[in-house]
């Protein structure tokens, strides 16, 4: 139940009823008053007060229930640690059968991910972006990859061809991007369409 309309012989009657029906407190939901009413006189006249309340959305409490929801389904259940930054919503995931949810090279982590991400913005006015980690899952991620981008970059500069790379999410390119940034005899640049979407690196 997201919205209820609610009558009391006050305004504040109304929306107390309404919190009752809808089980939850004054600051989760939004109130909009469709009649003040009318106390009338000598009990001639009254008329109740009329509130429509509607549950506000949570964005970090709809991509959880997601999370818990689907980890269930694929039989790893998980515990989530859960951090807002402004519009950031960074997640950290434990359970026994984590590896489940990381997937090969984090595939299952990455769709997961994706998929959270559309979860928490089917409906919000404001756009926010989703990170799920896994145990540390993404720090080892990184720092396998910058040790591939600098490997890769000297094969590029031995053998004087391009080289490219796996295809990969966005924030993964910009870790190899990142990683060779300040190198002095390679480019980087990425190529292809999403999902396929790939880093070349060039040597100067």
């Amino acid at each position: 139940m997201k919205q209820w309309t609610a009558t009391g012989t006050t305004v504040d009657e109304a929306i107390q009823t309404a919190l009752e029906q809808l089980r939850t407190s004054r600051d989760q939901i939004d109130v909009e008053i469709i009649d003040e009413g009318k106390k009338g006189f000598l009990g001639f006249g009254t008329k109740p007060a009329i509130v429509k309340a509607t549950i506000k959305k949570n964005p970090v409490q709809d991509v959880e229930t997601f999370i818990y929801e689907v980890a269930e389904q694929m039989g790893a259940p998980v515990q989530v640690k859960t951090e807002l930054r402004q519009r950031d919503i960074h997640m950290e995931l434990e359970g026994e059968k984590i590896a489940m949810l990381i997937g090969k090279r984090g595939q299952t982590l990455n769709s997961l991910q994706y998929l959270a991400q559309l979860v928490v913005n089917r409906e919000s006015d404001v756009f926010y972006t989703v990170m799920l980690d896994a145990e540390g899952y993404r720090g080892r991620r990184k720092e396998t990859l910058e040790n591939l981008a600098h490997r890769l970059a000297e094969k590029a500069v031995r053998t004087n061809q391009e080289v490219k790379l796996e295809p990969m999410p966005s924030y993964e390119r910009k870790i190899i991007h990142s990683a060779l940034q300040n190198h002095k005899k390679v480019e980087t640049d990425s190529d292809g369409n999403d999902p396929r979407r790939h880093v070349v690196i060039r040597p100067q």
